[in-house]
């Protein structure tokens, strides 16, 4: 244990800088708070002495070190911001050491996966926010990897390119990426949990978003003439698969999921996310929404349902295919590591799928985190020290 205490004091450092992004800002980075971090490790990164490049306008922090004894480059990335589905602010990390279950927040009856870090040391919230692991434990590893090689000059390795980036957590995280200011033509984000994932695969995902116009007149004269919007929204829901929905699948499974609902009488809105990870069955989900909002046209013999659907980011497995050597190079780093390498498909969405489509490769490697997007958020430094070693042994020249 502390074999890098570096790591956490860097971790803990960054957890206690409020960078939780906002969805419904329509502002780029969302959150002004995010520059806070982003500063820091500006800051940081120009003490170890490497190259920084820094989009203030957008808050993307670009970084390199130049390689010693290689001619190729690899590229590192984690995002700043955090989850706005519970609070970031104050955050103050608990130090579990020697975890052994008797914990009036981590509970292994309610989270079995503990079972498996007894004995670990084990960093936390103090239970009223979560704890910033995602991805704050990412950007830890990676500076820590950095000040690795700046510390240890005689080790041969790639040029690094390292980006920091906001707003990943509300799907922005890429929108103002600039691939000209990133050295590297591969890469990996560092936004994974159990430490030995690699993820290379996601969802194909999209937003369905349906809008119901109503009919309201006084109710005592309602028959035959009112149409409740928020009742025809629920025959709508109604027509969606009950057995199609994220509690009910996992793997490969897609689903529906009534993600937002606002309704009256005379409107009403819904927002659906519409997930798979075979593109095929992804396309034919679509037009299952499609065809649903027929039915209800169809019912009332007018047009009051309305869809709209936008693609929100693509299955990265469909641009890696071609590029698995990065998948097999991380790999065998974690097994350097210590670990064992195992690979799950991603039920969500990762910055790399949309840069991969973009014709940037970029799995997703682990972090050592745990629960996130909750107040029982954590994070295991014993995993967090072996995928530290992961990223050395990638960035690791010979």
């Amino acid at each position: 244990m502390d074999q890098f205490p570096q790591l956490t004091e860097r971790f803990l450092r960054y957890v206690k800088i409020d960078t939780k992004s906002d969805e419904e800002s329509g502002k780029h980075p969302s959150t002004d708070k995010q520059r806070d971090l982003a500063g820091l490790l500006v800051t940081e990164l120009k003490d170890l002495g490497l190259e920084v490049d820094y989009d203030e306008q957008n808050c993307y922090v670009y970084a390199y070190l130049p390689p010693k004894d290689s001619d190729t480059d690899i590229g590192f990335i984690a995002h700043m911001d955090t989850s706005p589905a519970v609070s970031g602010k104050d955050v103050n990390p608990q130090i579990l050491r020697g975890y052994d279950g008797n914990d009036g927040i981590l509970d292994p009856e309610e989270f079995p996966e503990l079972k498996e870090h007894f004995g670990e040391t084990l960093i936390r919230s103090d239970g009223t926010t979560l704890l910033g692991a995602d991805d704050k434990v990412g950007i830890a590893e990676i500076m820590e990897m950095l000040s690795y090689f700046k510390s240890n000059p005689e080790t041969a390795h790639h040029g690094i390119a390292v980006a920091f980036t906001p707003d990943e957590e509300i799907g922005e995280g890429t929108l103002n990426f600039d691939l000209a200011r990133f050295h590297a033509k591969q890469a990996y984000t560092v936004d994974g949990g159990k430490f030995g994932v690699l993820e290379y695969e996601c969802f194909n995902a999209a937003m369905a978003t349906v809008e119901i116009k109503g009919r309201s007149v006084h109710t005592g004269s309602a028959k035959g003439l009112m149409i409740n919007a928020s009742l025809v929204a629920n025959e709508f829901i109604n027509l969606m698969p009950e057995d199609e929905t994220p509690e009910t699948t996992e793997g490969y499974e897609g689903f529906y999921h009534l993600d937002s609902i606002r309704s009256e009488c005379e409107y009403a809105r819904m927002q659906f996310l519409i997930r798979d990870h075979d593109l095929e069955r992804f396309e034919a989900r679509k037009d299952f929404m499609r065809d649903a909002a027929f039915t209800i046209n169809e019912r009332y013999k007018a047009d009051i349902c309305s869809i709209s659907i936008e693609d929100q980011y693509p299955n990265m497995a469909l641009f890696l295919k071609d590029h698995m050597d990065l998948v097999e190079r991380a790999e065998n780093a974690v097994r350097m590591a210590g670990g064992i390498p195992s690979s799950e498909p991603v039920r969500g969405g990762t910055d790399g799928a949309i840069l991969s489509s973009r014709g940037l490769p970029c799995p997703n490697l682990s972090t050592g985190g745990y629960n996130y997007h909750s107040r029982y958020e954590f994070a295991s430094v014993e995993e967090m020290e072996k995928s530290l070693k992961t990223l050395i042994f990638l960035a690791a020249a010979g």
